[in-house]
């Protein structure tokens, strides 16, 4: 019998080849610099396109991003019910337009107003996009190989997101160098990330599997899958996993939105640096970030089959809390101080990230895995509808390192949960025998 084909050591499910497998991985990539460019440049259109002061600013980049989790957290049932009738090519291409279209329009909004609906679309697009990332990695790949699917597609979003924030957010900044006045450099910026993105939509409908998937699992409306899975919380693994990814979720919009904003307003006012100059250096810290992210993620990935997994979830925690709250010594977010705290975040956020997800597979029966996965979302999503609104409102009454602080108080508590419950966690008994001799640790 000959063994099904890999790619990069996943085994792949039947009917999928390896040009499929190789185009979720470039979803992963794509898909994730689509996600991350917006949010970093939203400071940029704030200052350039609407001329909002800096001191609000911090209040709008909140509200953008609450209004379009709020959009995400509403279409994700609707999304899942779609793929399973008309195939996950479509609902990924669909995104992917709603996205095209957000991102084409976005620097010709004339008011905050329009700008929200704006950013209400292209979350909309983002919703899509994550929902069949997660859903597609686990149709292309045989269950053994499951964990490497999600590993690769950390590896291959964290490209992504250097890609977002190293060279895509640093277009308006070539294109004034070129001679385009700023509103003009902004907007056939946005125009030709809106072109691109029509490009990997095409590219994707050709190579994604044609395939659809059967519909052998109920699609879980979205009330009844809330009460599943807030039944499912009575067991404290899947309690803290919630808690985790309400805290993880809202750690990576923090670094791609208000990171990207304390540091263009200091290179603005303080430094006098253009507008287009100031994102790029942004770009440049939160590239350092998400760098050492990607190089993190295998390592997180690693310790998570060797050591109990609360006790990695909670480890993360404590880094990422640790990261996050470093943020108050900094005084100048463009000098060496900075850079060091970017290196840590980049840490905590990855070990947040990767550990949220395991611990839950881990505590649940495949049966009641949907429910799960579903309000596991819906805890990150209101975990960024929270931090985003408070975070942003401190940014402007009290200090930019306001949202770090935020995050970095909700992972700490986490982590004091999960030092509470810890004792109390026991993994399923299909965990197999590696898993059962870690919980006796």
């Amino acid at each position: 019998m000959t063994s099904p084909p890999r790619v990069l050591g996943a085994q792949l499910a039947d009917g999928i080849s390896k040009g499929n497998m190789w185009a979720l991985l470039f979803l992963a990539t794509a898909g994730t610099a689509v996600v991350s460019f917006l949010p970093s440049t939203q400071p940029h259109i704030l200052t350039v396109i609407l001329g909002v002061p800096d001191s609000d600013q911090g209040t709008i980049v909140g509200l953008l991003g609450s209004t379009a989790e709020l959009a995400m957290i509403l279409s994700l049932a609707w999304y899942g019910a779609l793929a399973d009738r008309f195939g996950r090519r479509l609902v990924v291409v669909g995104g992917l337009v709603l996205c095209a279209i957000g991102a084409a329009l976005f620097p010709f909004a004339g008011n905050t107003a329009v700008l929200i609906a704006l950013r209400v679309v292209f979350g909309l697009g983002v919703a899509a996009i994550n929902a069949m990332l997660s859903t597609i990695a686990i149709d292309y790949v045989r269950e053994r190989s499951r964990g490497k699917s999600y590993g690769l597609i950390g590896v291959f979003g964290g490209l992504g997101a250097l890609v977002a924030v190293l060279v895509v957010a640093k277009l308006p900044q070539t294109m004034e160098k070129r001679g385009l006045e700023p509103v003009a450099a902004a907007r056939l910026s946005f125009l030709l990330i809106a072109a691109a993105i029509l490009i990997v939509a095409v590219l994707l409908w050709s190579s994604l599997s044609k395939v659809k998937v059967d519909d052998a699992a109920e699609r879980v409306p979205l009330p009844r899958l809330v009460r599943e899975g807030l039944v499912l919380a009575r067991d404290p693994g899947v309690a803290l996993s919630y808690a985790a990814s309400f805290v993880a979720r809202a750690d990576l919009y923090v670094v791609v939105s208000f990171l990207t904003l304390w540091i263009s307003d200091y290179a603005t006012t303080v430094r006098g640096m253009s507008s287009a100059e100031a994102l790029a250096k942004a770009g440049a810290v939160v590239g350092i970030s998400q760098m050492v992210a990607l190089l993190c993620a295998p390592i997180f990935g690693w310790l998570g089959d060797r050591m109990r997994r609360q006790d990695l979830l909670i480890v993360a925690q404590l880094i990422a809390a640790g990261a996050y709250l470093s943020t108050l010594l900094v005084s100048d977010p463009l000098g060496p101080g900075m850079m060091v705290v970017a290196v840590l975040i980049g840490i905590g956020e990855i070990a947040g990230i990767t550990t949220a997800g395991p611990m839950l597979a881990q505590q649940v029966p495949a049966a009641v895995r949907g429910a799960a996965f579903g309000v596991h979302t819906l805890c990150g999503s209101v975990g960024i509808m929270i931090v985003s609104f408070l975070g942003g409102a401190l940014h402007d009454a009290w200090r930019p390192a306001a949202p770090f602080v935020v995050s970095g108080t909700f992972g700490l508590l986490v982590a004091i949960f999960g030092l509470v419950v810890r004792h109390r966690i026991k993994a399923r008994a299909d965990e197999g025998p590696a898993r059962d001799a870690l919980t006796t640790v």
